[in-house]
C-alpha cells in the first residue's frame, strides 16, 4: 500500500486512489456516500447488473478506520457503499438514478436523524468517464431541486476500507431485529432501515 501514496505524492495511505481491482476485467467500481450504508447498499444490491456491493469509509485521513473512530467525526471519513458492476448490463447513469432517489443531496452532514460528516452525500469516481456523468447528473438534479442548493461532493475515490463485518449487507441479514429485507434483482419492497 505504501506504494499506492508514492505515486499520488502523498504520504498517507488513507488518501491514496482506490487502486483495488474488480473481481471481474469487464467490471467497474462505483462508490457512493449517501447517509447510512445499509439502506443505500440494499438499494444497490436489487439492481441487475450490480455484481457486488460492500459498504466501508473513504475520503478521510486516518490509516485503517473503525466504525467507532469514523462515529467521532474526527477521521473525515465517509460511510460508503463500493459497489461492483456490468456497465454493459446496468449503465453509471442507473446507478447515479438510484443514488439520487436514496437520500436528500441538500442536507450538509446529514440524512434524516443520522448527523455527521460520515453521513455526507458524495460521488466518488474513478474515471473521468464517471466524473463526468456525476456532475452531469447533480446539474440535472439541481434544476428539480429548484431553491434547495445540493451539497454533494464529487472527488476522486480514494482508498476504500471495508467495514467491520456485521455492517455488510445488514439489512439483508435482518439488522438487530432479525427481519431480513430482499435482496433479490428488481424488487422494490420499500426498505426499512434500523439497527
Amino acid at each position: 500500500m505504501e506504494g499506492q501514496s508514492s505515486m499520488n505524492g502523498n504520504d498517507n495511505p488513507a488518501q491514496a486512489p482506490d487502486l483495488d481491482l474488480p473481481d471481474n476485467p469487464n467490471h467497474q467500481w462505483a462508490q457512493f456516500g449517501a447517509g447510512c450504508f445499509w439502506s443505500v447498499e440494499l438499494a444497490f444490491q436489487r439492481i441487475v447488473g450490480v455484481t457486488k456491493t460492500e459498504v466501508g469509509y473513504s475520503q478521510g485521513h486516518a490509516h485503517e478506520p473503525t466504525y467507532r473512530m469514523v462515529c467521532t467525526g474526527n477521521t473525515n471519513h465517509v460511510e460508503v457503499v463500493r459497489l461492483q458492476f456490468d456497465p454493459v448490463v446496468c449503465p453509471y447513469t442507473t446507478l447515479l438514478d438510484v443514488f439520487w432517489s436514496r437520500h436528500d443531496p441538500t442536507t450538509l452532514n446529514r440524512q434524516a436523524g443520522d448527523v455527521g460528516t460520515q453521513y455526507r452525500s458524495g460521488i466518488y469516481y474513478y474515471n473521468e468517464a464517471q466524473a463526468m456523468s456525476a456532475r452531469e447528473s447533480m446539474e440535472r438534479k439541481q434544476a428539480e431541486m429548484k431553491d434547495k442548493k445540493i451539497v454533494t461532493e464529487i472527488l476522486p475515490a480514494k482508498r476504500f476500507y471495508t467495514a467491520e463485518e456485521y455492517h455488510q449487507q445488514y439489512l439483508e441479514k435482518g439488522g438487530r431485529r432479525g427481519m431480513k429485507q430482499s435482496a433479490t434483482k428488481g424488487c422494490n419492497d420499500p426498505i426499512r432501515c434500523y439497527g
